[in-house]
Order: structure tokens, then sequence, then C-alpha cells
């Protein structure tokens, strides 16, 4: 049986003493930790004035700022207008080799119409025009060596109804001067008028005789009209015909 000294007893009590102390400072909350250390205890919030709290939420609006309506457009569909009578007067078709450009400018057709007030349907997708080639690698016995091409073109078509036709070209010199690359466009137009429509264009003709009268003046054939009446009595007078062979006669 060990008997342990009372300086052995003081040693094992002081390690305990201190493995206690360890594990209770570990489990402590770290709340407690800034009641211990006056230095780190939280301050209590400032009270500011209501005017600077309103000067701050403004200064928050003013950089939280909301992009113009016409920019938010660009990430939705293009706007439309309704046709009231449905009258189609222009379809306009898109041919491009590649999906992404023709339904690009599709999409920036409809946006050009829209700001033009022109009601518009589309874009409707045309059946593909599919075009295959079969050409020869090389020539005599090497014939059987071949290689195939196709090429596929993508169609949209877009229509305009109930359109003034001054506006229809407006817009489609827009889309023609604002072009993007690799589309071709084609596009028929049709123009209504009404009833007795041959009386005004007679009286349109008359006004562009009137106004192409003066200009007809500067060409050389209205200057030289009686260039032939002169050469027919030159020819017919007595000194040419004691000079010719033959006499003239008249046809």
């Amino acid at each position: 049986m060990l008997i342990s000294q009372p300086w052995q007893r003081s040693v094992v009590t002081r390690i305990s003493i201190l493995a206690t102390t360890f594990s209770t400072s570990r489990l402590r909350p770290q709340a407690d930790a800034h009641f211990d250390n006056p230095s780190i205890l939280p301050t209590p919030p400032s009270q500011e004035a209501p005017e600077d709290i309103q000067a701050q939420q403004a200064g928050q609006d003013s950089l939280d700022l909301r992009l113009p309506r016409s920019v938010q457009a660009i990430y939705l569909r293009p706007l439309k207008r309704q046709a009231k009578y449905g009258v189609p007067t222009c379809d306009l078709q898109l041919r491009s080799y590649s999906v992404r450009n023709v339904e690009f400018f599709a999409d920036f057709a409809l946006r050009a119409a829209y700001y033009l007030n022109l009601p518009a349907a589309g874009p409707i997708p045309l059946p593909r025009i599919t075009e295959r080639w079969t050409v020869p690698r090389s020539n005599f016995i090497h014939k059987k060596s071949q290689e195939n091409f196709e090429r596929i073109t993508l169609r949209r078509l877009i229509q305009i109804q109930d359109g003034h036709p001054e506006i229809v070209e407006i817009w489609l010199a827009f889309l023609r001067k604002h072009a993007y690359y690799g589309i071709g466009m084609k596009a028929n137009v049709w123009e209504h008028e009404k009833l007795g429509v041959g009386k005004t264009m007679d009286v349109s003709l008359e006004n562009v005789k009137q106004v192409l009268e003066p200009k007809w003046v500067h060409f050389g054939r209205k200057k030289n009209m009686g260039t032939g009446e002169k050469i027919m009595d030159l020819m017919g007078s007595e000194r040419f015909r004691q000079t010719s062979d033959a006499p003239l006669s008249e046809v």
C-alpha cells in the first residue's frame, strides 16, 4: 500500500484545479469574455438626428438609380401595336445562314416598327431552303472520290398591317441604313388607293409634265428637231441634184 506524501497531494490538487479552470474557460460562451474585459465592451448606438438619417437614406436612394424605360425594354420582348383593320401593306422576308443573326435583326425590325407606330406581326418562321452539291475531288479514274456540300437558308417573315405607305418606306430605309451583316432582305409593298384612281393619275401626269418641261429643254433632241427638215431641203435643192448621179425619191 502506497502512502502519498503531503507535497505530492498539493501538486495533484493544483493540477486538478488548473484542468478544471481550463475546461470551464473553453466551455464559457464568447459573450462572457466581453464582460470580463471592459475594454472590448460593445458601445451603445449613437443617437443621430433625424436630419442625418434622412440624408443617409437620400444618398442610398441616389445610388440605386433606375434605368430608363428604353434601356429596360432591351431585356424584354419587343412591344407590338394592334392592327385595327388587318390590311397587309408590307411583307418583309429576312434570310440568313445563321440563326443568331436572323433572330437579332428580326427583333430590331420589330422594335423599329413599334416606335414608328406600325402594327407588325411576326417574326414567322418560314420553311428552310436546303441546297446540296456533289463535287468530284478529281477527274478520270478518281471520279468516285466526291465531296458533298450543304447550305441551309433560314427565313423569317414580318408583316406590317394598316401602315401608311410613306411610313413603311421610312421603316424600310431605316432597316437598310442599319443593315446587319449576313442578313438579306426582300420586301413586298402594297399601296391601296380610293375609287377613281384613274382621274387622280391623269392630274398627276399633267403636273409631272409641267415639272419636266423646263428640264427637257436642255436636252439636244429638243434643240435639233429641225435638223432633219434642213437636210431634206438641202438634198432636194438644185445644186445637190446636179452633183448627184441619180435623182432622190421621198420615202
